[in-house]
């Protein structure tokens, strides 16, 4: 045996399965092969590796994704219930019947939602992340329960802006979370899957909405037991995420030692381990300074006017169908459905293809048709056929507005190089990209019903730039890879370490997601 090969057998002897197969697997350049070139014992090795690797992320999904789907859930029925209450007499038993009032009540939430979206992010990064996401469950899941108490607009407006403050901590936290856990590949379905969540959201909060609807001669008038039932459960959910909710997988006892070591191992793979570091301000530098950071917020933004027109209005514009108060909000669970299915199936797609660009730009154009069939088709006297057609345009403006949101996060992400970075840059998509959720609350006052002229133009034009920033993004990222390619003398080999923690994306081996 040479020296090398005896300096070899030292270094790894006594390793444990998944740590052997975390080493490099290193090319032996006087021979021109892979350590496991040629040999049956490394195929066989390589399955195993492949079959352990499919052990760990079923052992992660199983907890952290029902969680994430369940608080995601909790989340958008606390936050978008008052479309549904607006119906129950919310508007006419506390707001005074003021279409302005109802808009504030709206927009308070966004709010603090705005303004606390990266301090927010930055906490799971400087904290344990199922910390930050549990407290800050348990704060909306108080300020939802006790909208149910409000008894004039002052009341209900405090108590939007607390919901407000504790989903800052939770919405973009949870994506960086699972960048914590998963490969840059593996981002946008389970993203998608925990945003599913929210179209799930939208079709319980019809269904549930239309059951308080059937609730006759109760003491407690039907939009407060809304808020009951949809409050107090998220305040039990925020008890289990705290004690249940894995933390990191260097850290955390829900795996075995062998399963951290393969956790840590993947991850390496794209340069996202860096442990429990704490903030490294440099690295939210670089994102505040990076232009792209604001530009695919804005285009967040545009996706957003038409997320916030749905949640605060669309059994308005569905009842503009000639429903009923309570017709209007069970014919709300149909779109939200459809926009399930649609968008697992495009998150899937843009993780096989490893692509965010095209999938996002294809989802604005399906909104884009929705607005225009909504503003196009007149909703007074209409035919049957016309009618069909303006609910087929809620079908893909629901669709667009729930699929956009994992792909442009998981392409947020994709696009950084270290945590803190990532941490400022998905905050920045709350703190930019709602407010034009803003924008939406006053955007569909009842004096303009059912055309909503005004609403529905501005989310034809916004669809319309949101498309145009996506097309220029991908295509810039498409270039900038080739001008790097050229640089550098090809793509960098897979494997190589990237020095993401010190140059974050402008590292020599970093390659963007177009």
């Amino acid at each position: 045996m040479s020296n090398e090969a005896e300096n070899k057998a030292t270094r790894f002897a006594g390793l444990s399965e998944h740590e052997e197969l975390a080493r490099p697997y290193t090319q032996d350049t006087e021979k021109g092969s892979t350590t496991y070139a040629g040999s049956e014992s490394g195929l066989t090795h390589k399955k195993e590796n492949e079959k352990a690797v499919r052990r760990l992320l079923r052992k992660q999904d199983v907890l952290i994704m029902p969680l994430a789907a369940l608080l995601y859930l909790s989340a958008y029925l606390d936050r978008g219930n008052l479309g549904n209450a607006r119906l129950q007499g919310l508007q006419s038993t506390v707001l005074d019947g003021s279409d302005t009032k109802y808009s504030i009540a709206l927009s308070c939430f966004f709010i603090t939602y705005i303004v606390l979206s990266i301090p927010g992010t930055l906490l799971a990064k400087q904290i344990l992340p199922s910390t930050s996401i549990a407290c800050g469950a348990l704060i909306w899941s108080i300020a939802a329960t006790c909208q149910a108490a409000a008894m004039n607009p002052a009341a209900l407006y405090v108590c939007r802006l607390f919901v407000g403050v504790g989903e800052a901590m939770f919405g973009q936290s949870m994506a960086l979370y699972f960048t914590y856990w998963y490969r840059s590949s593996e981002l946008s379905k389970r993203i998608g899957l925990f945003i599913s969540a929210g179209a799930l959201a939208g079709a319980f909060g019809g269904l549930i909405s239309f059951g308080v609807s059937s609730i006759k001669h109760s003491s407690i008038v039907q939009w407060r037991i809304l808020f009951l039932i949809e409050g107090c459960p998220s305040f039990v959910l925020a008890i289990v995420v705290y004690f249940c909710l894995p933390s990191r997988p260097d850290t955390s006892r829900y795996l075995s030692e062998d399963e951290r070591t393969l956790a840590i191992t993947r991850l390496n793979a794209d340069s996202l381990a860096e442990g429990h570091t704490g903030i490294d301000w440099k690295g939210v530098k670089r994102a505040f300074t990076d232009w792209k950071t604001y530009v695919v917020a804005v285009a967040y933004s545009c996706m957003n006017l038409g997320l916030g027109s749905v949640g605060g209005f669309l059994p308005t514009i569905i009842k503009g169908l000639g429903y009923t108060n309570a017709k209007s909000q069970l014919m709300t669970v149909p779109p939200y459905v459809v926009a399930l299915v649609f968008m697992l199936l495009m998150t899937s797609w843009s993780d096989r293809t490893r692509s965010r660009g095209i999938p996002a730009a294809i989802v604005f154009l399906v909104g884009l048709v929705g607005w225009v069939l909504l503003y196009t088709v007149s909703p007074v006297h209409s035919t049957k056929g016309q009618l069909s057609a303006r609910y087929f345009g809620c079908f893909c403006v629901v669709a667009a507005g729930y699929t956009n949101i994992p792909i442009i996060m998981a392409w947020q992400s994709n696009n950084t190089g270290s945590q803190s970075q990532r941490a400022v840059s998905l905050g920045m998509l709350n703190s930019v990209g709602q407010c034009l959720s803003i924008l939406a609350a006053f955007s569909f006052p009842s004096t303009q019903g059912p055309h909503y002229t005004k609403g529905l133009l501005l989310n034809i034009a916004f669809s319309c730039l949101g498309f145009c920033i996506i097309v220029a993004m991908t295509c810039y990222y498409r270039f900038e890879n080739a001008r790097r390619d050229r640089v550098e003398g090809g793509k960098p080999v897979k494997g190589t370490p990237i020095n993401v923690f010190e140059e974050f994306d402008l590292a020599p081996g970093f390659r963007y997601t177009p």
